[in-house]
């Protein structure tokens, strides 16, 4: 996830342009990400954007111009992080009307929410919005089986290969949080969590030959 959002700030200040003459780097957001009737700025594209930064970040975004299309995509989450996608609602609440970012954080007094997005103020932006307008938060998945590690691991192990699990493991629904490469707390429990539901494994933590098996099967399942 660490992906999406770096993608997403390599974006900061592009903005549309009124009128006759149009910012061609925001209407390729939509035309990469798979929406080819979108030819001029002044169309809604927040959602456009996410799915362009899902695609960059090889991770399966809504395939929608809607932003509350986001809120059946993913997890949902209620241990929201940076970088999960944040979902709010514009007009009213039973409206159809929505806009979607990245998630960076709430205020000091916690009644706004910090996102990263496009369309906000007409650009790609950092804005803050109400936490009364809160629809949801979601995590992403990714769009390809991620690789497994070839090695075995356990707690207290770092590096590229317990991102590899971690990303793996969320992927099969077991939230690790943080693909950080660090195997501590969060991602020994979910192991345990993944070893608790095969009905053989033994329950230790450990990401063995046999537990990398069991991970498979859930994967191509």
């Amino acid at each position: 996830m660490d992906k999406l959002i770096k993608i997403a700030i390599s974006q900061l200040g592009q903005k549309e342009i009124k009128g006759g003459q149009h910012n061609m780097k925001t209407i390729n957001y939509a035309k990469k990400a798979g929406f080819a009737w979108v030819n001029a700025n002044e169309t809604p594209w927040c959602s456009l954007f996410i799915n362009w930064c899902a695609q960059e970040a090889e991770l399966a975004g809504s395939g929608k111009a809607n932003a509350r299309s986001w809120l059946l995509v993913g997890l949902a989450v209620s241990n929201q992080e940076t970088s999960d996608i944040v979902v709010f609602w514009r007009v009213s609440m039973d409206s159809w009307q929505g806009h979607v970012g990245i998630f960076l954080g709430f205020s000091q007094n916690g009644k706004r929410v910090y996102c990263l997005g496009g369309n906000q103020g007409n650009q790609v932006s950092i804005s803050a919005y109400s936490i009364d307008t809160l629809l949801g938060f979601r995590r992403l998945k990714q769009s390809t089986i991620v690789t497994l590690p070839t090695k075995i691991l356990k707690p207290g192990d770092t590096g590229d290969s317990v991102k590899d699990l971690q990303n793996a493991l969320k992927l099969a629904g077991f939230d690790c949080g943080t693909s950080d490469g660090d195997y501590g707390n969060k991602t020994t429990d979910a192991v345990k969590r993944l070893q608790s539901t095969s009905g053989r494994l033994m329950i230790d933590g450990l990401f063995g030959n046999q537990t990398k098996n069991y991970l498979l099967e859930i994967l191509q399942s």
